[in-house]
């Protein structure tokens, strides 16, 4: 995906934002409120600044690990916002590949994938579709399981009030999809129960 991320109008976003907390009813000449349309402006700037950006770039220098044998990258944690509602989900990321080659990336650089792609509005299995995806594509990897376990505040907050429910999904792909053993494997990596 190619890079084609557009400028934030700060200043729209902050009107917008302010003719948002009126028509609600928010009282913006209450004390702590006459800033906070530039506030939230600035936050969401922030929070989206993932949109329009690819992912190739976040790599920089691979190594030949010496192994053929399944990388992890465990409870990376994230925080996105729930595209049908824009309230926060959040939770942890956990990456297992089997590299092409032997090539792998420095474990930064997954916090790095996960931060970026987590920054728009998103849903949870977009978003371990995606990370798989580019594991795949960026590092040349010949399979890649994720696996996301969230908290949706829009589950929590709204009338459901599913206080303490957490989400799990997963996305996998290439070997892991095909071997049915390497796929157990990876599965027991990130702390899975053998299924």
């Amino acid at each position: 995906m190619k890079d084609d991320a557009r400028p934030v109008d700060k200043e729209r976003a902050a009107r917008a934002m302010r003719d948002f907390l009126e028509a609600v009813g928010v009282d913006l000449q209450a004390q702590g409120m006459e800033k906070t349309p530039e506030r939230v402006a600035k936050m969401y700037e922030y929070l989206f600044n993932g949109m329009g950006k690819g992912t190739s770039d976040i790599w920089g220098e691979t190594f030949d690990a010496g192994s053929e044998g399944i990388v992890a990258v465990r409870h990376v944690p994230f925080y996105s916002m729930c595209e049908h509602h824009l309230v926060p989900f959040f939770g942890e990321v956990s990456i297992a590949y089997l590299p092409g080659n032997g090539r792998v990336a420095g474990f930064s650089k997954f916090s790095q994938l996960v931060e970026r792609l987590s920054h728009k509005p998103q849903l949870q299995e977009r978003l371990a579709a995606q990370i798989a995806a580019a594991v795949r594509k960026d590092l040349g990897a010949r399979g890649v399981l994720v696996v996301i376990e969230a908290q949706q505040l829009c589950m929590t907050m709204r009338g459901d009030l599913a206080h303490g429910t957490r989400t799990v999904t997963s996305e996998c792909n290439g070997v892991f999809k095909e071997d049915t053993a390497l796929y157990q494997q990876a599965w027991m990596i990130l702390g899975g129960e053998k299924a």
